[in-house]
């Protein structure tokens, strides 16, 4: 494909991509193929020789696009959103045409640059402590990861060398200081509470250590506490165990709890306090942390100049194409000590100068990706205040749901929200025992992912089986949300009816 050719694909492809978003709203929200679908229509091996663009474009059409679930449309209100925008298309068209490995400073200066001018901007943005600027009093700043996961196996290898470092920091010996590195290594605990998200589990599977989760109750919300937490630490010293890390959240992945912040840090300052043998807390806002742009949600960083990071997804909330997750640290020297490589290869002036910033040194991977270009692109765009009106349409929706919700006691009862733009509610039937309405509203959901016209995920909370209702992609509109219960309530009616 030369040039005159790719503009020409260009072009049509960007029509494609038009046609698409304008007429998602009529499309099946899940596909419904069956698996080994794709297999079925291609070819065997790989064609020998090249085919023209629009063969290829075709094929996109007859044999892709039956098989994919439309994240993007009104009607997906699973999980939580994966956003989508047009500038940040064209950041990604632009990323992949300026395409390198970018992992220090000298392979492209405005790849390293302009990330961290672009998380500056978003941490002020976000309200966050200053300890978060990579100008800030601390030595802290950010980088973009691929996801929230890849941050926190990121930052949770950096607390276990840390406190390994410093734990072991007296013994001179080399051998005999790896000896005792092995030996308190095994003993290491990383925390998460019982609603955080399988990514410190799977962060700690990785770092090989242990991981154990503090419980969360409904009274309180179902949120982490700093009496609980103190409990479990205690505990786990107690049998000679050494916790080094904590996950908080801000915004759970079942009901978007947001853990007791102030309760955690206030308990940490007594059973762990700074310095030596500290734990870690690193704040996982994947999702929720969106809404910190709006001041009004601003309040609940001011915990966070206690603890060591945070992440939040700007592909989830914010307009920016997945992937790109949001890191900040409070002292980025934690990162590079935990993840530095040094090779001769990589040796250049600006590096040993140490005036610049080396991503590679931040991070698992070696190579990546210009993802600021397209974040530049939509703050550009948008502007923060159009984002903040982003954020709270999607509240304001939510609210509108959940009045709805409330208005027919009769079909179903609000289990926790809305908060963040999501509601966890249940079907009720009086008289009837919980394994009952667990049956019951299961049965409903059930038909309504069945029917296909809207998509939701559900969940499990306290014993409790419930449905969530998140109208946060950017398509969605009131009349939607108005649509999404009459379904709902239409199915609930139906299975009470049965009953």
């Amino acid at each position: 494909m030369d040039s005159k050719q790719f503009r020409e694909a260009a072009i049509s492809s960007i029509e494609d991509i038009v046609k698409y978003y304008d007429t998602i709203e009529e499309r099946r929200v899940v596909s419904n193929v069956e698996p080994g679908y794709l297999r079925k229509l291609l070819p065997e091996e790989a064609p020998q020789n090249g085919e023209a663009w629009a063969d290829i474009q075709k094929d996109l059409e007859a044999k892709i696009v039956p098989g994919l679930t439309h994240w993007q449309s009104p009607n997906f209100l699973a999980w939580f959103p994966s956003s989508s925008s047009f500038p940040a298309m064209l950041g990604e068209m632009y990323s992949t045409a300026f395409t390198g490995a970018a992992f220090n400073w000298i392979c492209s200066p405005a790849v390293t640059e302009l990330e961290t001018i672009v998380l500056d901007w978003l941490a002020k943005a976000f309200g966050l402590p200053s300890c978060y600027l990579s100008t800030g009093p601390t030595n802290g700043g950010g980088v973009i990861h691929g996801t929230a996961s890849e941050a926190i196996a990121t930052v949770l290898v950096a607390a276990r060398d840390k406190y390994l470092r410093e734990a072991t920091s007296h013994i001179a010996d080399e051998e005999e200081r790896e000896d005792a590195i092995a030996i308190r290594r095994s003993k290491l605990v990383a925390l998460g509470s019982a609603a955080t998200h399988s990514a410190t589990k799977k962060a700690a599977q990785i770092a090989g250590v242990r991981f154990r989760a503090v419980p969360v109750h409904a009274e309180d919300g179902y949120r982490m506490t700093g009496s609980e937490l103190r409990r479990v630490i205690l505990e786990l010293r107690a049998k000679g165990l050494e916790p080094f890390y904590l996950t908080a959240t801000l915004g759970t992945t079942d009901t978007c709890a947001v853990d007791d912040m102030e309760g955690i840090a206030t308990v940490l300052e007594e059973v762990a306090p700074p310095g030596k043998g500290e734990i870690w807390v690193h704040v996982d806002a994947a999702y929720a942390g969106a809404a910190l742009i709006c001041p009004e949600y601003q309040h609940l960083a001011k915990p966070f100049d206690r603890f060591h990071s945070y992440n939040t997804n700007l592909h989830k909330w914010l307009l920016v194409n997945f992937d790109c997750s949001a890191v900040w640290v409070r002292d980025r020297r934690h990162l590079t000590d935990a993840l530095s490589v040094s090779l001769a290869i990589l040796k250049n002036q600006h590096t040993d100068s140490g005036l610049v910033t080396d991503y590679r040194d931040w991070q698992i991977p070696f190579g990546r990706r210009f993802r600021s270009l397209k974040v530049w692109f939509v703050v550009r765009s948008y502007g923060i205040e159009g984002l903040r009106r982003h954020i709270r349409k999607h509240v304001k929706l939510a609210e509108t749901f959940a009045d709805l919700v409330k208005g027919r006691p009769d079909l179903f009862e609000i289990v926790t929200g809305p908060r963040f733009a999501l509601t966890v509610f249940k079907l009720v039937k009086e008289g009837s025992t919980l394994e009952e309405q667990n049956a019951l509203t299961k049965k409903a959901y059930d038909a309504v992912v069945e029917d296909g016209k809207i998509f939701l995920s559900s969940t499990v909370v306290g014993g409790v089986f419930a449905i969530r209702h998140n109208p946060a992609t950017p398509l969605v509109e009131e009349h939607h949300v108005r649509k999404h219960f009459e379904i709902l309530a239409e199915a609930a009616e139906k299975v009470l009816k049965e009953t």
